[in-house]
Order: C-alpha cells, then sequence, then structure tokens
C-alpha cells in the first residue's frame, strides 16, 4: 500500500472558504424556529457584520496578493486568484440564502408578531406619508449634503461602509439653460447620514402594528427637495467596501502612535473591493458607480433588499415585544467570590477558575479596582488588546497611578479596528502617571494577563490572572471565556518575567509555568503532541482534546494527522475556521471535529492531554494558527489545583455532548448538524452552563478516562 503524503493539498480546507462555512452556520441560526423572531434576527445581523470584516481584511489581502503577482498556493493548494474566485461564488450564495431568510421568512414572522419594516415608502398610507415628510424635513434634510458630479466637480470621495444614495437628475425643462429632454442628465450622490437611526418609527397602521421605515427610504422619497430646479430620474441606494487592511513599517516609524492614526484615517480611501447596490438599480446609474469608484463586474453585488443588515441589531432592542426575545440571563458570582469579598484573601485560599459570561466579569474588574486603592499593593502590571469603550479598568489602572503605585500598561495598537479607541486609552493612561508600552516591533501582543505585586506581613506576594478573553467588561457578557487567578509564585515568578521582556530586552534562561508564542509555544505543542503518539504507539490510551476558535496551521495540522495514525483519539472543538478534514481513511480517522454556534461567541482556548493518566490542561490566547504561533505574544498556562481541572474538564465533556447547537464535520469538509440520539432530549453546552452558574454547581466529573471514542452521528446535513 502506498504512503500517505499527509502534506498534500487535498487533506486541507482553504482557510477563507472554511472561514465561509462558519457564517452559514451562523446564519442557519436565523433559521431556527425554535428561537424567538428577534434572536433570529440577531443571527442575520451577525452575519453581515462579519462579513462587512472579512472583506476589508482577508479578501482585501488576497486582492493585494493578487495585484503583486504573487501566486503561491495556500495549504489547500489555491492561488490568491483562485481563492478569489471560489470567495467570490460562496459569498454570494451566502447572501442569497440570508436575503431569502430575511425576505421571505423572517419579515413575514415579524408582521404576525406585530412589527413591519417597510421597503418601499410607496407601502405607507397617507398618515405615515405626512408623517414621514415632516420628519424628513424637521429631523434629516439638515443634516444632508448632496454631492454633484459633473466637468467641473470631481467625483465625491465616498466613505467605508457609509450607505448613500446615488441619484441621476436633470434639469426641469422650465428652468434657465435646460436643454432636450435627456441632454442634461447628470449625477449626484447623498450620504445617508449615521449620526441618524437607520429605522424610523411610523405611526402605526389601522391594525395597531409597530411600523419602521429606513432611513434611506426617506431621503430617497425626499430627493427632490436637495436638487431644486431638477427632476430626480433615478435614485438607489449603494455601500461599498475599502480595503482597510494596512500594514506599519514599524522599524521605519519614529512614532508608532501617530504612523497608526494616519493608517486609520487612510482606511477611508483605500480600493474598493465591493459594490452593493439595490437589485433594480438604474443601468446607467451603475456604469457611472463602476467606472468612477473602480470596481470590477465581479465585485458588485446586487441585493434584494435593504443594503447592509446590520441594523437588525438595533431593532432587536426596539421597546416592548419582550416576547420575541430570549429571557436575558444576568452573570452570576463565582461561588468563591461573592460581592464585597476581599479579593486577594480569597486567592490566597487557593486558585480559582473563572468561566464568563455564566459567572460575572466583576472579580476581574475588581481585581484591578481592589489593587487600585490598597495600600499594600505596590504596582500592577497589565496588557490590553481590546477594552470597552468606557471601560472600568481603565479608570482603575489610572487611579492606581495616581495614587502613587507602579503601573505598567501594554496597550496594543495595532489591534485591527481598535486601534483608534486604544490611542485614545493609551494617552489617557499616560497622562495619568502610568508607564504605557506600545508592543513589540514586528509582533501583536494578544496575550491576557495581569500581575498585582503586594507587599504582605510575610514578604512580597504576586498575584496574577490570566486569561483567554479581553479585558473587556462589555463582550464579557456575549463571549464565552476562562481566567484564572493564582498567586502561586511559580506563576508570579512566570509573570514579572513576562512583563520585563515586554518593557525591555529581558528574556529568561527558563520559564516555571507559562510558555511564550512566538518562541516557545508551538513547539511546546508538537511535544505534547508527540507525548500522546508515542504512548499510543506503545498501546496507552492516548487522548487529544482542543478547544479554539480557529485551525489553519499546517505544521499543527500534520502532527495531529500523524497522531490520528498513531490511534491518538482526538476531539476538536472549533468555533471557526477550519483547515484540517475529518474523517479520511488513513489521515483523520480518529479526528471528531464540532463547532457550537449560539447566544454566545465561543472564544475560550483550552487545550488537553491525556499523559497516560496524568491529564495535563491547558488554557491561554492563541489559536492553532500561523499568526498566534509564530507572529504574536500570546501566553498558555496550566491549570493544576485538582479542582480546577475537573471542572475544565467538566466545560469540555458538556460541549462535546452538546446536541443542540453543535456541528460536526464531515469527510467532505461539510458540517451537519448534531442530533440527540432517538428517546434523548437535546443538550444545549451554553444552556447547561447558564443552569449550574445559577445554582453555583461545582461538578466534578472525570470524563476523559471514561469515554470512548464514537463520532455523534447527525442526519440534518445543510448544503454548505
Amino acid at each position: 500500500m502506498a504512503k500517505i503524503d499527509i502534506s498534500d493539498a487535498k487533506y486541507y480546507d482553504n482557510r477563507e472558504l472554511s472561514w465561509l462555512k462558519f457564517e452559514r452556520r451562523v446564519l442557519n441560526e436565523a433559521t431556527n424556529k425554535e428561537l424567538p423572531i428577534l434572536e433570529r434576527l440577531k443571527f442575520v445581523s451577525i452575519t453581515s457584520s462579519n462579513l462587512d470584516e472579512f472583506f476589508m481584511v482577508r479578501v482585501a489581502s488576497l486582492k493585494d496578493m493578487e495585484h503583486a503577482g504573487y501566486t503561491k498556493p495556500d495549504i489547500a493548494g489555491m492561488t490568491p486568484t483562485e481563492q478569489l474566485i471560489a470567495i467570490n461564488e460562496k459569498t454570494r450564495e451566502l447572501v442569497d440564502f440570508q436575503y431569502n431568510t430575511f425576505n421571505r421568512s423572517l419579515t413575514p414572522i415579524l408582521k404576525d408578531k406585530g412589527i413591519i419594516i417597510y421597503e418601499k415608502y410607496e407601502d405607507l398610507n397617507q398618515e405615515q406619508l405626512k408623517f414621514m415628510d415632516s420628519f424628513f424635513m424637521s429631523q434629516v434634510y439638515p443634516v444632508l449634503t448632496p454631492m454633484a458630479f459633473d466637468a467641473s466637480r470631481p467625483f465625491p470621495l465616498i466613505r467605508n461602509k457609509s450607505l448613500n444614495i446615488a441619484a441621476l437628475i436633470e434639469k426641469k425643462k422650465d428652468s434657465v439653460g435646460a436643454g432636450a429632454e435627456g441632454d442634461d442628465v447628470e449625477f449626484a450622490t447623498v450620504q445617508v447620514p449615521s449620526v441618524l437611526p437607520r429605522f424610523v418609527k411610523l405611526p402605526a397602521d389601522e391594525k395597531g402594528h409597530d411600523c419602521f421605515i429606513l432611513l434611506e427610504q426617506i431621503i430617497e422619497r425626499n430627493m427632490d427637495k436637495l436638487f431644486l430646479n431638477y427632476n430626480v430620474v433615478a435614485a438607489s441606494p449603494y455601500r461599498i467596501m475599502r480595503n482597510a487592511d494596512f500594514n506599519i513599517d514599524e522599524e521605519g516609524a519614529e512614532d508608532l502612535l501617530i504612523e497608526i492614526e494616519k493608517q486609520i484615517k487612510s482606511r477611508q480611501w483605500g480600493e474598493v473591493i465591493r459594490l452593493e447596490v439595490e437589485a433594480s438599480i438604474n443601468k446607467r446609474l451603475l456604469a457611472i458607480l463602476k467606472k468612477n469608484l473602480g470596481v470590477n463586474e465581479i465585485d458588485i453585488y446586487k441585493i434584494k433588499g435593504p443594503i447592509d443588515l446590520t441594523f437588525l441589531m438595533k431593532l432587536y432592542g426596539i421597546e416592548g415585544h419582550s416576547e420575541l426575545r430570549l429571557p436575558g440571563f444576568k452573570p452570576q458570582e463565582n461561588p468563591r467570590l461573592r460581592s464585597g469579598d476581599k479579593i486577594f484573601d480569597e486567592i490566597k485560599k487557593g486558585d480559582i477558575l473563572l468561566h464568563h459570561p455564566y459567572e460575572t466579569f466583576d472579580p476581574v474588574v475588581d481585581f484591578i479596582a481592589q489593587a487600585a486603592f490598597d495600600p499594600q499593593v505596590l504596582a500592577i502590571k497589565q496588557t490590553l488588546y481590546r477594552v470597552s469603550g468606557n471601560s472600568p479598568i481603565i479608570a482603575s489602572l489610572a487611579h492606581a497611578a495616581e495614587n502613587g503605585k507602579q503601573v505598567t500598561v501594554l496597550v496594543e495598537l495595532k489591534a485591527r479596528f481598535d486601534e483608534e479607541n486604544n490611542i485614545i486609552w493609551a494617552k489617557k493612561l499616560e497622562k495619568a502617571g502610568c508607564h504605557v508600552i506600545y508592543g513589540l516591533v514586528g509582533l501583536k501582543t494578544h496575550c491576557k494577563i495581569a500581575l498585582v505585586v503586594r507587599r504582605e506581613e510575610d514578604g512580597i506576594r504576586r498575584y496574577v490572572h490570566l486569561g483567554t478573553g479581553n479585558y473587556n467588561d462589555s463582550t464579557a457578557k456575549l463571549y464565552t471565556d476562562c481566567g484564572m487567578l493564582t498567586c502561586r509564585e511559580s506563576y508570579g515568578e512566570d509573570a514579572t518575567a513576562v512583563f520585563n521582556m515586554l518593557s525591555g530586552y529581558s528574556e529568561p534562561a527558563s520559564w516555571n509555568k507559562l510558555v511564550l508564542a512566538p518562541l516557545w509555544l508551538r513547539d511546546t505543542f508538537i511535544n505534547l503532541i508527540d507525548r500522546e503518539i508515542n504512548n499510543a504507539k506503545d498501546g496507552r490510551e492516548a487522548v487529544i482534546v482542543a478547544k479554539m476558535n480557529s485551525l489553519c496551521d499546517k505544521g499543527i495540522i500534520e502532527k495531529l494527522y500523524e497522531a490520528s495514525n498513531a490511534g491518538v483519539k482526538i476531539h476538536l472543538i472549533i468555533r471557526g475556521i477550519c483547515c484540517l478534514r475529518t474523517a479520511i481513511p488513513g489521515v483523520s480517522e480518529n479526528i471528531h471535529v464540532s463547532s457550537i454556534v449560539g447566544t454566545y461567541l465561543e472564544h475560550a482556548r483550552i487545550f488537553y492531554f491525556y499523559n497516560n493518566g496524568l491529564e495535563d490542561i491547558y488554557m491561554g490566547s492563541a489559536d492553532w494558527m500561523p499568526r498566534n504561533l509564530d507572529r504574536r505574544v500570546e501566553i498558555m498556562f496550566p491549570v493544576e489545583d485538582s479542582i480546577l481541572k475537573s471542572k475544565v474538564k467538566h466545560i469540555l465533556d458538556v460541549q462535546l455532548g452538546d446536541t443542540l447547537k453543535a456541528y460536526e464535520m464531515t469527510e467532505d469538509g461539510s458540517y451537519v448538524r448534531i442530533k440527540p440520539s432517538r428517546g434523548k432530549k437535546p443538550v444545549g453546552a451554553q444552556d447547561t452552563f447558564c443552569k449550574e452558574a445559577k445554582r453555583s454547581i461545582e461538578p466534578e466529573i472525570d470524563f476523559f478516562k471514561k469515554r470512548t471514542f464514537v463520532p455523534i452521528l447527525a442526519n440534518e446535513v445543510f448544503d454548505e
């Protein structure tokens, strides 16, 4: 039998196409009839938002490669041009499914529930039309700035992601200088103001329904008021997406903060990589847009419905209609950290595991807040990647510096789409007296670590928080993440070494517990997998369970294929991108991949290695991606406390048993919904964790020693 070459491109999925499969899984939730209608709308909105970022970054990057003549294939054997062609095809399928779901399924259900979204102003009654015209004149008209394009005026700059209305206008016959009909047709455009609500509530209809109309429809109806002495021949909304990715020569940038501020502004005039127009747009209008925006035909998307469905997230929050939403879940207190507890005293009693959003993020906020005002605290050091708009952690760090404590904060200015926000916080912290570091040259600092140095009766003690998610109190209510609080000396020593390395050039000779990228993490993962391979070859039980956001690193995938062939049982819980393929004879027969799409965004990274019964468990900030392993500062940390290990195993156990929100990958790379065994009630991991948090359950389940590897068979297939 011929030896299988596990590096062959046919055994790998393309990263971008895998991401689009994930988007389809997200969109599938909009078709879930078990969910209330407003919850289903949220998933349509999320898909639109995700797709925007995908184009601005990933598609833009591929276009840059294509322009540069780069033809090297990816791990799936596809050149940038081939990827762009495939992405275009799959994206159109996704968008068609999105609008079919919205138009044919969700909109009629909304109407049945008493909520109407008018897409055309012609459908309004007289009272509603009168209200709309009055609203335009009082609220909208003063804000608008119509811009013409002719021989004396250049084509206006159209801002990235802004919604606009393009119009063809011609002078009225009785106006001065009017020519023959059709001779004086000109182009004009007006931006739909983002400072106003995208959807406007109208007077109720005859049946008492809550009625809404989109802002662009109000403007379109009143376009003639913007162009006096002109007739509006045609008008249609459109939206562009620009290349928002940028590369910074950090070696040559004397002031990184100033350079990034310049690059943020440049996003507004990057290459147009996508043009969305109404399906019914006037052909002449489209031709003008296409020519002046420099858009290829392949990059034009004709939309059968409202352009940019991200507004549906706002609709989710309308007053009333609570029955159309799921009951809200309030994050619960951690059993070890009740409100009012002195957090440092509790940490001294033993390591504490935090599981968000089922457990509140307050202990992390309190960790920094109590340190800021504790007279025994000497220093606080923390990394910040993405923080909320009104971050209590930032406020506490500023207070700490004002109180005379040594405060060192690494603010990662290169966190994509949070650059501007992070610049603001960095300046505020510096003003308060904090020592602010802007990351390392050529690397993003993505690790999540906070260190508090405290003087106590028995000497200096270091308290450490390590996490899988950002120090963001807002997203902590929406993302599932884990964190650990500890004051073990070995972790404290390593935490000190981390910050010394980030702030200077001090690289420790060895580490006690923490494993960092980009220097050591990849090799550590390879060694851990190799150990399971050797155990399997020696006839011992060998198991790997890994939960993460994305898996696309070829070196790790090849090692997993090798482990599968050696007999290692591998369970992967991967939310989004997965370039690995399962169930391929001789390659990945022992690998099972599942993906959970639920109310919360799965974000935690957890890694389990059976290790001949010793069971090593790690958590951290890194996915199995080249950027995390090779181009970012990441931290992986072991969970050693026996009670905490049981809790983490329980998290993995419940997620592997999910039959409500989970999908599994099949041999051809598609995903199918996992269904419960006949006669058994569906189990949802996120629902389970919510219930356990309310009851303060602390399970200690020894799952992996008992479980045998049996891929769950699913029978509902989605064509992806």
